[in-house]
């Protein structure tokens, strides 16, 4: 692997024996990670606080809902945009102005008293996270270099995750106890504390980092794999997220699930999906292809096995579990993939994966909620998840196709 005119070039499906052992991963990787765990837990702490919201400012808990709906429009019309418009900046301080950003988000959250006030400070949060997400991929691959940067971006991506298992159960009970405005109070005093983090920890832009225009960086859009990785993000993603949005009534409709221990049932969901995030990018340094055709290959399975074992509430439980291990998998190979085709513009390569991420969710939640009220009843999310995940399959099996016919790079 090489790395020319910032183009990070992947390693070839290669036995992990004919490889030297990982290096270890600098500091700023599990940073960002920290910050990447601030933005996951932000994004669906809501969802455990919508009645005390609703209570508050006076309108529905459906209503209230929309305060998740445009925090993912949001993100996917702000990663690519703020990537554009912070071009000429140095990463590091794109990331300490998103971060800044953040905060004040935030803290206009937990002033606020009219919903409308509410819905532009979750908007103006959400095109923060995009811009700090899409930089933060592209520091993290380059502080390891192409030999460690899907494991990298795995780490980065596991900070999300563990923000569904630890920040988001944490930041509901809090708003109980406090108020739901607490959870955001806390959330902008840790993303000033991450400012410091970032600017102490995120090298400086040099002379090494190259000059950039938005006419290179929108040259990137003619890659034909860079398309095709990021319609695998959506599948992969929407697949798994159409389903998990309706996991609910799955489990106590269906499996006979006390509704006491859904949440347990979650946890085990997201510390599969953390396990999965940091497994698959390993895996990904060594056989990038053969793991973005595996993780949704095998996600396809087990969604089906949840549409015909949802009756039995012990198989369904696992199934769950081991759909967080696979399910999110592929992602951080993924984004590296993505980074890697979009040649010059990594930056708006990393933005477009987040933005496919999110509108595959939106995608996917929006079919299942209609699969919901179907016949099919409460395993109609599983089903429509089943034929999304089955469709990654397509992207992923050209571009290993088509990156085994191209020719290897000549020995230097």
């Amino acid at each position: 692997m090489t790395l020319r005119g910032g183009t990070l070039h992947a390693p070839a499906d290669l036995p992990v024996g004919d490889r030297e052992r990982p290096p270890r991963l600098p500091r700023v990787v599990y940073v960002l990670a920290l910050a990447t765990f601030l933005m996951g837990t932000t994004e669906f702490v809501v969802a455990g606080l919508l009645p005390e919201i609703a209570t508050d400012v006076q309108v529905s808990v459906a209503q209230t809902g929309l305060l998740i709906t445009v925090f993912a429009v949001g993100m996917v019309v702000g990663a690519p945009l703020m990537a554009m418009l912070t071009l000429r900046l140095p990463r590091r301080w794109t990331l300490i102005l998103a971060l800044a950003v953040f905060a004040v988000g935030h803290v206009l959250v937990a002033l606020g008293s009219s919903f409308p006030l509410l819905l532009a400070a979750r908007f103006l949060t959400a095109l923060a996270t995009g811009a700090f997400w899409a930089v933060a991929n592209v520091v993290a691959a380059r502080a390891v270099g192409p030999a460690a940067s899907s494991r990298a971006l795995g780490v980065v991506g596991a900070g999300a995750m563990l923000a569904n298992v630890v920040g988001v159960p944490l930041g509901a009970f809090a708003g109980q106890l406090m108020g739901w405005r607490g959870p955001f109070w806390a959330l902008a005093a840790l993303a000033v504390a991450a400012m410091a983090l970032i600017a102490r920890h995120v090298p400086h832009g040099g002379p090494v980092q190259e000059a950039v225009s938005i006419r290179s960086e929108v040259s990137a859009l003619r890659s034909g794999r860079l398309w095709l990785a990021l319609a695998a993000c959506a599948t992969t993603t929407g697949g798994v997220l159409s389903t998990y949005s309706y996991i609910s009534p799955l489990l106590t409709d269906r499996a006979g699930l006390a509704s006491g221990l859904v949440p347990l049932v979650l946890v085990g969901f997201g510390v599969g999906a953390l396990a999965g995030f940091l497994v698959g990018g390993r895996l990904g340094d060594h056989r990038p292809y053969a793991t973005t055709i595996v993780a949704p290959a095998v996600t396809t399975i087990l969604l089906l096995a949840i549409c015909l074992l949802a009756g039995h509430a012990a198989p369904t439980i696992v199934l769950v579990a081991l759909l967080g291990l696979f399910g999110l998998g592929a992602n951080p190979v993924l984004i590296a993939l993505a980074v890697r085709f979009a040649g010059r513009a990594p930056t708006l390569g990393s933005a477009l994966t987040v933005s496919a991420f999110n509108l595959g969710t939106a995608a996917g939640s929006w079919a299942a909620g209609f699969a919901l009220e179907s016949p099919l009843g409460a395993t109609g999310p599983a089903a429509v998840g089943t034929v999304i995940a089955a469709l990654t399959l397509i992207p992923t099996i050209t571009i290993a196709h088509t990156q085994r016919r191209r020719p290897s790079p000549p020995p230097a």
